[in-house]
């Protein structure tokens, strides 16, 4: 399956990455594609380590298990860096998206990465800017799409909109939507 683009997300409870993972994944639907959108979850308590993984394809999935090599790595907690094998498995010419306030070359020479693509944004920043809350998921979401057009970011608009909009205040739910956006824009390569 030669378009499979296989995600893994790296995250702690509590920041939303089960939640990016499906979002990406209805934002795929929107634009006809085939997806999975897996949660692994290990102790279920907010702050732990987690991960989430998420398939898109143009073709039938036939695979039904967690993602060994992925195509990206996106983490959402810059504690994680460092302290859990974030790149482990990563394809030779994958994509590294990371939140953290380290350039894409620094975070490059921290973690030994020789090979890839590595994007950074402070999405820390811009979601306490936004929303006033440390949940850097639709910021990160903004970030792989600049590091990866695997959606249109129109889509992902629409499906946080339509997906927050049943939960939260309507002023919730445009901060989310600037957070991408703004992520979208700031998000560094190196």
């Amino acid at each position: 399956m030669a378009d499979v683009v296989e995600i893994r997300w790296h995250g702690r409870g509590g920041q939303g990455v089960v939640t990016a993972s499906e979002l990406l994944a209805e934002a795929a639907l929107v634009e006809g594609k085939y997806f999975q959108a897996l949660p692994e979850f290990g102790a279920e308590r907010s702050g732990a380590p987690l991960r989430a993984y998420t398939r898109l394809s143009s073709s039938p999935i036939h695979l039904h298990c967690s993602v060994t090599n992925p195509d990206i790595v996106v983490v959402l907690d810059p504690t994680l860096l460092g302290v859990v094998k974030v790149t482990e498995g990563l394809k030779p010419d994958g994509t590294l998206v990371a939140n953290t306030t380290l350039s894409p070359q620094q975070l490059r020479e921290r973690l030994g990465l020789h090979t890839g693509r590595v994007y950074t944004v402070d999405a820390t920043r811009i979601a306490l800017d936004a929303y006033g809350r440390n949940i850097p998921n639709t910021p990160m979401l903004g970030a792989l799409l600049r590091a990866s057009p695997v959606v249109e970011l129109a889509g992902v608009v629409q499906t946080v909109q339509s997906r927050l909009g049943s939960r939260v205040a309507a002023k919730v739910v445009e901060g989310n939507v600037q957070a991408l956006k703004r992520a979208f824009a700031e998000t560094q390569a190196g």
